[in-house]
Protein backbone atom coordinates (compact mmCIF):
# COMPACT_ATOMS: atom_id res chain seq x y z
CA UNK A 1 0.00 0.00 0.00
CA UNK A 2 1.36 3.27 -0.89
CA UNK A 3 1.35 5.81 2.09
CA UNK A 4 0.12 8.46 -0.45
CA UNK A 5 -3.24 7.08 -1.62
CA UNK A 6 -4.09 4.86 2.00
CA UNK A 7 -4.55 5.69 5.03
CA UNK A 8 -2.67 3.90 8.36
CA UNK A 9 -4.43 4.21 11.35
CA UNK A 10 -2.87 6.83 12.32
CA UNK A 11 -3.16 9.09 9.56
CA UNK A 12 -7.28 8.21 10.10
CA UNK A 13 -6.78 8.90 13.65
CA UNK A 14 -4.94 12.11 13.43
CA UNK A 15 -6.64 13.25 9.69
CA UNK A 16 -7.42 17.31 9.62
CA UNK A 17 -11.26 17.88 9.04
CA UNK A 18 -11.56 20.52 6.21
CA UNK A 19 -14.71 22.72 6.97
CA UNK A 20 -13.93 24.28 3.56
CA UNK A 21 -13.25 23.01 0.20
CA UNK A 22 -11.71 24.41 -2.93
CA UNK A 23 -11.61 23.14 -6.38
CA UNK A 24 -7.74 23.16 -6.00
CA UNK A 25 -8.36 21.18 -2.92
CA UNK A 26 -9.98 18.54 -3.97
CA UNK A 27 -7.58 18.25 -7.44
CA UNK A 28 -4.70 18.06 -4.86
CA UNK A 29 -6.36 15.62 -2.51
CA UNK A 30 -5.27 11.53 -3.61
CA UNK A 31 -7.74 9.37 -4.85
CA UNK A 32 -6.82 7.04 -1.95
CA UNK A 33 -8.12 10.11 0.97
CA UNK A 34 -10.74 11.67 -1.40
CA UNK A 35 -14.15 10.33 0.11
CA UNK A 36 -12.46 10.10 3.74
CA UNK A 37 -12.52 13.96 3.19
CA UNK A 38 -15.41 14.92 1.72
CA UNK A 39 -17.32 12.35 4.01
CA UNK A 40 -15.63 14.18 7.01
CA UNK A 41 -16.69 17.67 5.23
CA UNK A 42 -19.83 16.76 5.02
CA UNK A 43 -20.46 15.86 8.55
CA UNK A 44 -19.26 18.88 9.86
CA UNK A 45 -23.17 19.99 8.36
CA UNK A 46 -24.40 18.22 11.21
CA UNK A 47 -25.50 18.97 14.53
CA UNK A 48 -23.44 17.26 17.71
CA UNK A 49 -26.80 15.72 18.64
CA UNK A 50 -27.80 14.44 15.48
CA UNK A 51 -30.78 15.11 16.11
CA UNK A 52 -31.82 16.51 12.50
CA UNK A 53 -30.12 14.23 10.38
CA UNK A 54 -32.96 13.84 7.98
CA UNK A 55 -33.32 17.19 7.10
CA UNK A 56 -30.01 17.75 7.14
CA UNK A 57 -29.25 14.96 4.46
CA UNK A 58 -32.05 16.20 2.57
CA UNK A 59 -30.78 19.69 2.30
CA UNK A 60 -27.78 18.47 0.52
CA UNK A 61 -27.22 18.79 -2.53
CA UNK A 62 -28.06 15.51 -4.64
CA UNK A 63 -24.15 14.36 -5.44
CA UNK A 64 -23.32 15.57 -1.72
CA UNK A 65 -26.40 13.29 -0.58
CA UNK A 66 -24.91 10.47 -2.80
CA UNK A 67 -22.11 10.40 -1.28
CA UNK A 68 -23.55 10.38 2.39
CA UNK A 69 -25.70 8.10 1.88
CA UNK A 70 -23.31 5.36 0.04
CA UNK A 71 -21.18 6.36 2.40
CA UNK A 72 -23.35 4.96 5.16
CA UNK A 73 -24.82 2.19 3.52
CA UNK A 74 -21.58 0.61 2.90
CA UNK A 75 -20.03 1.05 6.72
CA UNK A 76 -23.80 -0.27 7.92
CA UNK A 77 -23.58 -3.49 5.43
CA UNK A 78 -19.89 -3.83 5.98
CA UNK A 79 -20.20 -3.74 9.72
CA UNK A 80 -23.43 -5.90 10.42
CA UNK A 81 -25.17 -6.07 6.97
CA UNK A 82 -28.58 -5.08 5.70
CA UNK A 83 -29.72 -6.28 9.27
CA UNK A 84 -28.01 -3.50 10.61
CA UNK A 85 -28.51 -0.86 7.83
CA UNK A 86 -32.55 -1.23 8.18
CA UNK A 87 -32.22 -1.23 12.23
CA UNK A 88 -29.63 1.82 12.62
CA UNK A 89 -30.67 5.45 11.87
CA UNK A 90 -28.94 4.98 8.51
CA UNK A 91 -32.09 2.87 7.27
CA UNK A 92 -34.28 5.75 7.27
CA UNK A 93 -32.28 7.06 4.08
CA UNK A 94 -33.03 3.23 2.52
CA UNK A 95 -35.83 4.50 0.01
CA UNK A 96 -33.77 7.25 -1.58
CA UNK A 97 -30.15 5.52 -1.48
CA UNK A 98 -30.86 3.80 -4.81
CA UNK A 99 -31.10 6.92 -6.94
CA UNK A 100 -27.95 8.31 -4.97
CA UNK A 101 -26.67 4.86 -6.05
CA UNK A 102 -27.29 5.00 -9.85
CA UNK A 103 -26.40 8.91 -9.47
CA UNK A 104 -22.55 7.61 -9.60
CA UNK A 105 -23.52 4.85 -11.60
CA UNK A 106 -23.70 2.03 -9.37
CA UNK A 107 -26.63 0.77 -10.90
CA UNK A 108 -26.09 -3.03 -9.66
CA UNK A 109 -26.00 -1.58 -5.98
CA UNK A 110 -28.87 0.53 -6.72
CA UNK A 111 -30.31 -2.87 -7.72
CA UNK A 112 -30.02 -4.93 -5.27
CA UNK A 113 -30.69 -2.28 -2.31
CA UNK A 114 -34.29 -1.84 -4.01
CA UNK A 115 -34.79 -5.54 -3.79
CA UNK A 116 -33.78 -5.35 -0.25
CA UNK A 117 -36.23 -2.38 0.53
CA UNK A 118 -38.54 -4.69 -0.98
CA UNK A 119 -37.84 -7.83 1.31
CA UNK A 120 -37.28 -5.33 4.42
CA UNK A 121 -41.08 -3.87 3.90
CA UNK A 122 -42.98 -6.99 2.71
CA UNK A 123 -41.15 -8.90 5.99
CA UNK A 124 -40.57 -6.07 8.64
CA UNK A 125 -42.69 -7.63 11.51
CA UNK A 126 -40.70 -10.65 11.18
CA UNK A 127 -37.29 -8.93 10.62
CA UNK A 128 -37.60 -6.26 13.72
CA UNK A 129 -39.43 -9.17 16.10
CA UNK A 130 -36.92 -9.53 18.06
CA UNK A 131 -35.61 -6.37 17.47
CA UNK A 132 -36.61 -5.09 21.54
CA UNK A 133 -33.62 -2.38 22.24
CA UNK A 134 -31.29 -4.87 23.78
CA UNK A 135 -28.30 -6.60 22.00
CA UNK A 136 -29.69 -9.86 22.58
CA UNK A 137 -32.69 -8.67 20.42
CA UNK A 138 -30.98 -6.98 17.64
CA UNK A 139 -28.79 -10.37 17.82
CA UNK A 140 -31.78 -12.72 17.22
CA UNK A 141 -33.15 -10.32 14.69
CA UNK A 142 -30.54 -12.09 12.01
CA UNK A 143 -31.87 -15.72 12.64
CA UNK A 144 -34.18 -16.96 9.41
CA UNK A 145 -33.48 -13.32 8.10
CA UNK A 146 -34.75 -12.96 4.96
CA UNK A 147 -31.87 -9.93 3.85
CA UNK A 148 -28.99 -12.55 4.84
CA UNK A 149 -29.01 -13.81 1.51
CA UNK A 150 -28.21 -9.71 0.41
CA UNK A 151 -25.15 -9.31 2.55
CA UNK A 152 -23.47 -11.68 0.75
CA UNK A 153 -24.32 -10.62 -2.94
CA UNK A 154 -23.52 -6.81 -1.51
CA UNK A 155 -19.98 -8.19 -0.56
CA UNK A 156 -19.17 -9.79 -3.92
CA UNK A 157 -20.91 -7.09 -6.04
CA UNK A 158 -17.30 -5.01 -5.68
CA UNK A 159 -15.73 -7.74 -8.49
CA UNK A 160 -18.05 -6.27 -10.80
CA UNK A 161 -18.72 -2.90 -9.84
CA UNK A 162 -15.87 -0.53 -7.97
CA UNK A 163 -17.79 1.27 -5.89
CA UNK A 164 -15.19 3.07 -4.21
CA UNK A 165 -13.89 4.05 -8.05
CA UNK A 166 -17.24 5.06 -9.24
CA UNK A 167 -17.31 7.95 -6.20
CA UNK A 168 -14.18 8.94 -6.89
CA UNK A 169 -14.92 9.25 -10.40
CA UNK A 170 -18.11 11.34 -9.59
CA UNK A 171 -16.53 13.90 -7.13
CA UNK A 172 -13.79 14.58 -9.56
CA UNK A 173 -16.11 14.96 -12.57
CA UNK A 174 -18.73 16.92 -10.40
CA UNK A 175 -16.12 19.03 -8.16
CA UNK A 176 -18.32 21.86 -7.84
CA UNK A 177 -20.63 20.53 -5.92
CA UNK A 178 -18.68 19.56 -2.77
CA UNK A 179 -16.97 22.99 -3.17
CA UNK A 180 -18.05 25.31 -0.38
CA UNK A 181 -15.51 28.03 -0.76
Amino acid sequence: MSKDSNWSFDDFKNRPIYKVLTVEFIDETTNGKLLQTIFDNLVTKFTDDYTKDYETVMSLSKPQQAIYLIWQLEAEVNNGGFNQYYFNSSGQFAEVTPDALRLVGATRYANLVERANLIFGRDFREITEHQDGTMDGFMRSYQDNPLNNLDDEFYSLSSTENLRQLQIDFIRKNKLFFVNK
